[in-house]
Parts: C-alpha cells; sequence; structure tokens
C-alpha cells in the first residue's frame, strides 16, 4: 500500500476477528514503532502484548478496575466490561515510561508514545489488518498498570486492538483539513 493513500484513507475498524497479527507481524510493527520521533533519544515507549489466550483475564482485570470506581457495578455491568478485551484477537498496550524530572519535559516523552502508537495503528492495515486505538478508565488506573507489568506512574497511551477487519469503517464524515488550518502572517492575528 502506498503511504500517503494509507495516510489518507487510515480509519478505526468497527469490528475485528481471527487471524490476529502473528508474533513476527507484531515485531514488524514494534520495529516500525519505534522510529517514532524520540526528543532526546529517551525511547519512552513500552508495549505489552495481550494475546488471544489472555484476553479473558485481561478483561477481569477491567472488570475489577470498574469495581474499584464503582463498587456497587451490577453483574451485567461487569461482564459487558470483561467482554471489551474480546474485541479483537490482539490487543497492544502503548505506554510511557517517563523519565520525571528529566529535560525533555513529560509532554515531549509521552508525544513519543503516542507517535509509536500511531505508527502501529497505520502499520496494521498496511499489513492487512484493522485496528482501532481505545483508552477508558482502565488507562488511568494504577492498578491496571501494576497487572500489566508497568509501574503505577507510567501513562497508558492506549489499548490497540488488531485483528481482522470485518465490520468496516465509520459513515461519519471525516473532517475537512483546512478548517483545522491557519497560516501565520507575524502580525498576531494568526488569520489567513
Amino acid at each position: 500500500m502506498d503511504a500517503l493513500e494509507l495516510l489518507l484513507s487510515r480509519e478505526s475498524a468497527l469490528k475485528l476477528e481471527a487471524p490476529g497479527p502473528s508474533a513476527a507481524e507484531l515485531r514488524t510493527m514494534f520495529d516500525a514503532a519505534v522510529r517514532a520521533p524520540d526528543h532526546g533519544r529517551l525511547r519512552p515507549w513500552h508495549f505489552v502484548v495481550v494475546g488471544t489466550e489472555q484476553r479473558g483475564l485481561f478483561g477481569q482485570v477491567m472488570a475489577d478496575s470498574l469495581l474499584r470506581r464503582e463498587p456497587s457495578a451490577s453483574e451485567a455491568i461487569l461482564e459487558k466490561e470483561r467482554a471489551k478485551a474480546l474485541r479483537a484477537p490482539v490487543i497492544v498496550v502503548v505506554a510511557a515510561r517517563l523519565r520525571r524530572g528529566h529535560k525533555i519535559p513529560e509532554i515531549e516523552q509521552i508525544a513519543s508514545a503516542a507517535a509509536a502508537a500511531q505508527t502501529i495503528v497505520l502499520a496494521a492495515p498496511a499489513m492487512g489488518y484493522g485496528a482501532v486505538w481505545k483508552t477508558g478508565a482502565p488507562a488511568y488506573d494504577p492498578e491496571v498498570k501494576v497487572a500489566l507489568g508497568l509501574a503505577a506512574d507510567d501513562e497508558i497511551i492506549g489499548f490497540i486492538y488488531i485483528g481482522t477487519n470485518v465490520g468496516g469503517s465509520s459513515s461519519f464524515p471525516r473532517p475537512q483539513a483546512g478548517d483545522f488550518v491557519t497560516n501565520w502572517r507575524g502580525d498576531g492575528s494568526g488569520g489567513i
């Protein structure tokens, strides 16, 4: 697939099923991801793969997180939370392992990890898979981070669900880039 075509056609998958990427294909995605811009060469990115067999365990981690936030959550709500881990055959958790107090600001470290996440989201369709990037409350729960082998103060950038796209794409119209661009004129107006 042509790189520019990929960039202009990228969409989040609506429904993902098996097969998902193989270990070798995931390695290729990670090889691409670590090419993300990285001010100071801090390499803040970290990737945790939740494979097909571990999704049920991860679903329970997510349900436990919900129960900590909402102790009165019904079993039906908890089951719905567990099922989120079954959205795709593979989940890649992208995290930023921040070097706090470093001369490179934390926002730049987070931006680097987000660029790595976006690279995975682009690599997936380039390799014939669909992907969708999710976050939600579990991404900010220190106990979820620890359950994934991260430090409680690491930042989860997103849960990237990857598999075979069987649900098409969203019918929402794409924004027009021109609506978000101004040309600076140097006079403080910021106008076009």
